[in-house]
């Protein structure tokens, strides 16, 4: 039987929203003890709570939830007593208390193309963040063994045919082993009028070029202004790879969360 972690896992990796049921308190007879859990998702249900008319229930109460958080805001979590024998007519007749947890997945979505030094090193900082990175590559031993939780590796021999399936929103990033490569990502996010962010390694050279090529392939002014390059928030690191990604990782976090104005008389 898959745990509960388990289904958590596999839901987040495929960035479905659910509810983590938990028996919060149980009194007298009930058919499973206290901390026993159950997730409910869209379409599934994972783990029990002890079946019959309360799960019925509970599945009905957690999957309301998760029509209330479609908007991708989470509601707090909701407790509910039930007595097993007067309001659901089970034969055990105890009381529990259940208590509904929705666990939604990131809505910051970032797609990364490179696995090379700044792209692992990048990642390392995304782990710790609010975020979902899919990250692409043709080249499956450039990534590690283990990869934070909320990163997904996506081998592929066609990179800048993923783009085109990013989300909508999403965030590009750029650094891959081939320039060629660069270009041709970057000419598919331009052609999205959708996606966030779009930034690219290089210098101010190398963006030169690149619009000159994009140019001649029609794209216009306003789409090349659409580039970062050089990336990463001015002024902050070097050029070794660590350096480059926590510039990255602050660019990225400026433009997700704007400065508030100050307070006016400041």
């Amino acid at each position: 039987m898959t745990t509960w972690l388990d289904a958590l896992a596999g839901l987040s990796a495929r960035a479905e929203p659910a509810v983590l049921v938990t028996v919060l308190r149980a009194q007298g007879s009930t058919p499973r003890e206290a901390g026993a859990k159950m997730v409910v998702s869209a379409g599934e249900t994972h783990g029990t709570i002890g079946g019959g008319h309360l799960e019925m229930e509970a599945t009905r109460t957690a999957r309301e939830l998760l029509t209330a958080s479609s908007s991708g805001e989470a509601p707090p979590p909701l407790s509910r007593d039930f007595g097993l024998g007067p309001s659901l007519g089970q034969c055990c007749g105890g009381a529990v208390t259940l208590l509904f947890e929705a666990i939604l997945p990131p809505d910051w979505r970032i797609a990364l193309f490179g696995a090379g030094h700044v792209g692992r090193a990048l990642v390392r900082l995304l782990g710790d963040l609010p975020c979902r990175v899919d990250w692409f590559d043709p080249r499956p031993d450039e990534f590690p063994g283990a990869l934070p939780g909320n990163v997904h590796a996506v081998v592929t021999d066609d990179p800048e045919g993923e783009v085109p399936d990013l989300p909508p929103g999403c965030d590009v990033v750029i650094f891959t082993h081939s320039h060629d490569l660069d270009q041709a990502i970057v000419a598919a996010a331009l052609r999205r009028s959708d996606l966030g962010y779009l930034g690219l390694i290089g210098s101010r050279t190398k963006r030169a070029r690149f619009e000159a090529r994009l140019r001649e392939r029609g794209f216009a002014a306003g789409d090349l202004a659409r580039i970062v390059c050089p990336i990463g928030l001015p002024g902050v690191g070097g050029k070794g790879p660590a350096e480059i990604a926590i510039a990255v990782a602050a660019q990225l976090l400026q433009l997700r969360r704007p400065a508030r104005p100050a307070p006016s008389g400041q």
